[in-house]
């Protein structure tokens, strides 16, 4: 399976290809049903939002991407292969071709911005070329603003840079698919702004396909080629930003005025 999912690579720019495919998952915990039969396709190179309120589940589907857990009902394929079904193996194969880019950003702090950029490059990606080590690195802080804090450890940088580098290590590796857990929780207005249209860039540079967990509308409007509204465990409208903001339905416009 590990085999497939490196050869649909060559697919890379159909712009048609489902690389996401989610088929009526659901998913609780306990005795709280957090996703009900949630179905969602992300296309190659399309920026998807899922917008909803805080504590809605909207984060258990990512990580039923990336296998972190499995859904109780429904299938996840990812480039055509269902994520439940591999092994560790295959696990690791994926994982290499989706980024996740936690809410902290997940630096380790004991590593200098370098350290924590080339860890991935060496640990996951296992080079030992230190000339092409240092050349990803340079292109992907530059690509993010942040050259000139190479070599500054993660307590000098304020949230907002945090959150740059936490994206540039996650970039790095080059991935095909980005999954964003509420990139913008926590910063000021202007910086949230910035991540968001860094998210634009990114997936201009790479070409990437990615989903956006967020409650912030306009980080919404910024990076979603479509947003798809979650409510009550349930995906209950999509369309554009303006589409949706212009609804017929009360319920969905209410999420333009209430979402927090």
């Amino acid at each position: 399976m590990a085999e497939q999912i490196h050869s649909n690579n060559v697919a890379k720019h159909n712009p048609d290809e489902v690389v996401v495919d989610i088929e009526h998952i659901s998913k609780s915990f306990g005795g709280n049903e957090v996703l009900r039969d949630i179905n969602l396709q992300v296309k190659r190179g399309e920026n998807v939002v899922v917008l909803g309120k805080s504590g809605q589940g909207k984060s258990v589907t990512i990580q039923c991407i990336v296998g972190l857990l499995n859904p109780d009902e429904g299938t996840v394929k990812v480039f055509g292969d269902v994520v439940a079904d591999m092994d560790d193996r295959e696990l690791k194969a994926l994982r290499t071709k989706v980024g996740f880019l936690f809410q902290s950003g997940a630096l380790y702090d004991s590593m200098t911005v370098r350290e924590n950029l080339e860890f991935p490059l060496t640990r996951v990606l296992k080079m030992r070329d230190q000339a092409e080590i240092d050349q990803r690195v340079e292109e992907v802080l530059d690509g993010v603003g942040l050259l000139d804090a190479v070599d500054k450890m993660p307590s000098d940088l304020s949230g907002g840079m945090r959150k740059r580098v936490g994206l540039a290590r996650t970039m790095i590796v080059k991935p095909e698919i980005m999954l964003y857990d509420e990139p913008t929780t926590g910063l000021d207005p202007i910086t949230s702004r910035e991540i968001s249209e860094l998210i634009l860039n990114m997936q201009k540079k790479y070409k990437t396909s990615s989903i956006i967990i967020t409650h912030d509308m306009e980080c919404a409007k910024i990076t979603g080629d479509r947003v798809v509204i979650m409510n009550d465990g349930r995906y209950i409208a999509e369309g554009s930003f303006d589409e949706l903001q212009n609804s017929d339905n009360e319920l969905v416009r209410s999420f333009f005025n209430e979402t927090t």
